[in-house]
């Protein structure tokens, strides 16, 4: 089984859409690890603030499988991805990390994912798995979150 490491975020009626993606996540994979939730400004783009959290799940899945269910799930929530990459969104949910593997495509399917260098990311990734060991760093995200810039926090 390998550990999916999840971002998870909304700025359109967020409790409903990220209770209702933590509850699929449970039905589909059993136990979620899941972080406090934490209320961000929109980066990027003038709109309401986020509410960004993390999970961990375990999966039997390769990635590019999950990665996949992940959007049909973003989609079943009203995702839309005909307007422009820093806009509201109903639901997000990324593939922070996937065991210790590091990927570069297809499309946009990064891994470790570049958003990491935001505190809303890092954050809460940091809270429920502060002894992962960053692949391309060798840092674990507990160093990462205490040598993170305050002012960018």
């Amino acid at each position: 089984m390998a550990k999916a490491y999840l971002s998870l975020g909304s700025n359109l009626e967020p409790e409903r859409h990220l209770d209702a993606a933590v509850k699929a996540l449970r039905e589909t994979f059993g136990e979620v690890v899941l972080s406090d939730w934490v209320r961000t400004k929109a980066i990027g783009f003038d709109g309401p603030d986020f509410v960004n959290g993390a999970a961990v799940i375990e999966t039997d899945w390769d990635v590019y499988r999950l990665n996949d269910w992940l959007h049909a799930l973003e989609d079943a929530h009203g995702r839309r991805r005909d307007v422009p990459r820093f806009s509201s969104r109903t639901l997000d949910i990324d593939i922070v990390f996937y065991d210790d593997l590091i990927l570069d495509g297809p499309g946009n399917l990064r891994i470790p994912r570049p958003e990491l260098k935001h505190a809303f990311v890092l954050q809460p990734l940091a809270q429920i798995a502060p002894d992962f060991v960053n692949p391309e760093t060798g840092k674990t995200l507990a160093e990462a979150w205490r040598e993170f810039p305050a002012e960018s926090a």
